[in-house]
C-alpha cells in the first residue's frame, strides 16, 4: 500500500527502514503514467521490508528541495534515512523492482 506523506509526517515516515518515495504532481503527465506502475510494484512487495510512499511536490515543496528534485517524477530510494537510490523519469517495474531489492540487502 502507497501512503502520501505530507511535510508534517516525512521525517518521522522516512527515519529508519527502506523507504520509496514518488515525488509526483497531479498536473505532471509523465507522474499519471507512474503512479500506477509504482502502485504494482508496492503491491507485490507488500510482504518485504520496504515501505513505499507517494509526495505531492506542489504541497511539499520544502521536502523535494532537500532532496534536490528538480524533474518529477523522481523515484528515491531513503535507507535509514540517507539517500540510496535516485531516478528520475518513469521508471520501469523490473526497475524498480531491483531498485528495491538492492536497497533491501
Amino acid at each position: 500500500m502507497v501512503q502520501e506523506l505530507t511535510t508534517a509526517t516525512f521525517d518521522e515516515a522516512t527515519a529508519s527502514g527502506v523507504c520509496v518515495l514518488d515525488f509526483w504532481a497531479p498536473w505532471c503527465g509523465p507522474c499519471r503514467m507512474m503512479g500506477p506502475l509504482f502502485e504494482t510494484v508496492a503491491d507485490d512487495m507488500k510482504d518485504t521490508a520496504a515501505r513505499f510512499y507517494k509526495l505531492n511536490v506542489d504541497e511539499a515543496p520544502e521536502i523535494a528541495a532537500r532532496f534536490g528534485v528538480q524533474s518529477i517524477p523522481t523515484l528515491l530510494v531513503l535507507k535509514d534515512g540517507v539517500e540510496a537510490e535516485v531516478r528520475v523519469g518513469v521508471t520501469p517495474p523490473p526497475a524498480l523492482r531491483k531498485i528495491v531489492e538492492e536497497a533491501l540487502r
